[in-house]
């Protein structure tokens, strides 16, 4: 079914009305719920059914069991074992205004014969619904919601969600059931989009769907990647202990086990005071590192919420207040060009103003032009706009397409419009640059960057007077920033005696940043804050990484988690998680004479541009110069926390099986790296031998393993 069904109108036919509403709801439900892509925006989807709920309750002959308002839209896919709820998975009511929420809170003091009730008000998480069982404090399964009453076994994927406790701690019951809301956080949804972008692929969506398809996926390493949390809402199944008395109780137990409970979470006991908490939740949407689409309302006694039941498929107890809609739509006025820090040529978007959840928004960032074109976004289209966090709001596409009378398609300028240098774009690249290393552009833009808290965190020096010191001729280069004197600051305009005083301080305590610090500062292009990371973890100095070779840098598993081809045949010296392209663009960047001359004037300006490694006494590394991969689910731990026991003690993990690997560290569903492992004849170690040698470190030359 496409989405051109004809709308037969709001004074069509009741029946043939309900029976489009019906058609158009499962058509969405599919692309939600099993695509993980919906083409419709929550606020849409909401307004069709909640007609076809209004046309369900004045002709009633129209309701049937195989309604969408009576059943979950998802369908469990066969890629994945199929579960069965004990307890179905449900939906919830929505309430779009105080009026709805009055009204169900009205219906439920009437069901409840006037008795008080109290209300549990909860952030309702963007992302994707799971089932969590345990057995004796140990994760066995986990599940989607699906339909309600079947969900997707995706134990191996939620498994590499770090936030979902592997083993319980506290007084936990032997049997349990939690239920949570698995979410992709913003920050990483971000990070995704950005290196998308840079290698000219789609973009994804929204952090919902791709979260969503995180999970769903057949791969337990790209959840891994992704960096996926939970929050968890809801205690089911407490086994043979008796269940809390109320819902407030039971998270406060979830807690105690281990599990992430939001602490926004409140007890009410008026209208009031929630709708007071969701306008408190509106203003501070954009303060969290997740999407929250609105406030879920649950009535807090479980002896109240099995009295009232259910409605169809939604319980009577609880309701969904839902925040404003995040989109609008908006004329595009003109596309403008900035110039970024490392010369990328960065389309934005003017628009005519337009305010989207309070936020009065002219500006919109379009990525590259492939994106733009791929689109078909032109100037003076009407265009549907989102704001999603607090990143910049992106264009959706057109929100109405005319068949004349569109502006040009949009191409690059052949020119950087703040220097004039030929723009470039070399083969590969979806970004256009200016390979003018003085363009005055890149350069404020540098000094930006240099500046901010995630790097040397200068703080006094905005924007504002970054753009006031390259204008007033005091800063050239970023080392110059270490020979600003009191002198020189105060004759600025606005420039006072303590905000003076405040940056010069700031300036000197900065030259102690640690070194993955000074790294991501320097805007190497590729190496953020996470690779940075990684670099100092095998160099201690940046004359140290100077020397390094691409070889020597590039590991042989990307940033993904996806191995290269024949990657079971290179040389595994290489740092995980640093592929080739950027390697090569450290080597460049460290092999450029400009580069290298601000890097000599800030060890000149005594900028600290290495670390202090307290010395570790072989001993205390057992392990050293052994290399472990390590696959497949562990009972005892998370994979990360393996690594980190394997590098405590001195030895290197890889993400893949080569020659060079000492151990494979085997868990349950290995897979394909235990079959690399037989070919190739790697030792393996199951989990209790590696557990063993965890204990007794020294043991690993005599260790007792199988080979394959």
């Amino acid at each position: 079914m496409s989405t051109s069904i004809p709308d037969p109108g709001l004074d069509g036919n009741p029946v043939e009305r309900a029976g489009w509403l019906r058609d158009q709801l499962w058509f969405h439900n599919e692309r939600y719920y099993n695509d993980d892509a919906p083409v419709i925006s929550d606020s849409q989807y909401d307004a069709l059914m909640q007609e076809l709920r209004d046309l369900e309750a004045a002709h009633p002959e129209l309701r049937s069991a195989s309604s969408p308002t009576q059943i979950i839209g998802g369908i469990a896919s066969d890629r994945f074992p199929q579960v069965q709820h004990p307890i179905p998975m449900l939906s919830l009511a929505n309430a779009f205004d105080r009026d709805g929420l009055e009204a169900w809170h009205r219906r439920v003091t009437d069901l409840l014969d006037g008795q008080p009730f109290r209300m549990v008000a909860e952030l309702k998480i963007d992302g994707l619904a799971v089932r969590l069982v345990y057995r004796e404090g140990a994760f066995v399964l986990g599940a989607t919601r699906g339909n309600g009453q079947t969900g997707e076994d995706v134990t191996p994927n939620l498994r590499e969600v770090e936030s979902i406790p592997r083993s319980l701690h506290g007084d936990f019951p032997a049997d349990l059931e939690v239920r949570g809301e698995v979410y992709l956080p913003l920050d990483s949804f971000q990070r995704m989009n950005e290196e998308r972008a840079r290698n000219g692929e789609p973009l994804y969506a929204n952090p919902r769907n791709t979260g969503a398809g995180t999970i769903r996926q057949l791969d337990p390493e790209v959840t891994r990647s992704r960096n996926m949390q939970i929050w968890t809402y809801s205690l089911n199944d407490a086994g043979d202990r008796p269940m809390p008395a109320g819902h407030w109780e039971a998270l406060e137990r979830l807690q105690s086990y281990g599990f992430c409970v939001n602490d926004a979470n409140r007890v009410f006991d008026t209208v009031d005071e929630v709708c007071a908490f969701y306008d408190e939740m509106l203003h501070r949407r954009h303060d969290w590192n997740y999407e929250a689409d609105g406030v879920v309302v649950k009535v807090d006694s479980l002896t109240q919420q099995n009295a009232l039941g259910f409605a169809g498929r939604e319980p009577r107890w609880a309701i969904a207040y839902k925040f404003p809609a995040e989109r609008a739509n908006t004329r595009l006025l003109d596309i403008i060009i900035n110039v970024g820090r490392t010369g990328s040529l960065n389309p934005q978007a003017i628009l005519e103003p337009v305010v989207v959840s309070g936020a009065t928004v002219q500006h919109a960032s379009l990525h590259n032009e492939g994106d733009i074109n791929e689109k078909d976004i032109r100037v003076g289209d009407m265009v549907t706009i989102q704001r999603a966090g607090d990143v910049i709001p992106q264009i959706i596409g057109p929100s109405e397409m005319p068949e004349e009378g569109r502006g040009p398609v949009f191409r690059m300028p052949e020119h950087c419009p703040e220097c004039g240098t030929t723009v470039v774009k070399e083969m590969g690249d979806a970004v256009h640059r200016c390979p003018n290393s003085a363009c005055p552009a890149q350069f404020f833009e540098s000094l930006k960057h240099f500046v901010s808290r995630g790097a040397m965190d200068i703080d006094g020096l905005d924007e504002q007077w970054c753009r006031i010191l390259i204008d007033q001729g005091l800063v050239s280069d970023v080392s110059d920033l270490y020979h600003l004197t009191r002198e020189q600051l105060v004759k600025l305009d606005r420039m006072g005696d303590n905000l003076a005083t405040r940056i010069l301080d700031n300036i000197e305590a900065s030259k102690k940043r640690p070194l993955a610090r000074i790294l991501t500062a320097l805007g190497i292009p590729g190496v953020g804050t996470e690779v940075a990371q990684l670099l100092v973890e095998r160099y201690a100095s940046i004359n140290e990484l100077g020397e390094a070779g691409i070889d020597e840098l590039a590991g042989i598993g990307n940033s993904s988690g996806f191995p290269y081809a024949g990657s079971e045949e290179l040389d595994e010296a290489g740092i995980e998680g640093i592929g080739p392209r950027t390697a090569e663009s450290i080597i460049n960047y460290l092999q450029t004479v400009r580069n290298w001359e601000t890097i000599t004037a800030l060890r000149d300006a005594n900028v600290q541009l290495w670390q202090e490694l307290a010395p570790v006494a072989e001993s205390a590394q057992p392990w050293k110069g052994q290399t472990f991969v390590i696959t497949g689910t562990l009972a005892s731990m998370t994979r990360r926390e393996a690594e980190g026991r394997v590098k405590a003690l001195g030895g290197a993990t890889t993400s893949s099986v080569s020659r060079k690997t000492n151990w494979l560290v085997a868990g349950e569903s290995a897979g394909s790296k235990l079959a690399t492992a037989e070919r190739l004849g790697v030792p393996v170690l199951y989990e209790s031998t590696f557990l063993l040698l965890i204990d007794n470190p020294a043991n690993i030359g005599s260790a007792t393993f199988e080979i394959l």
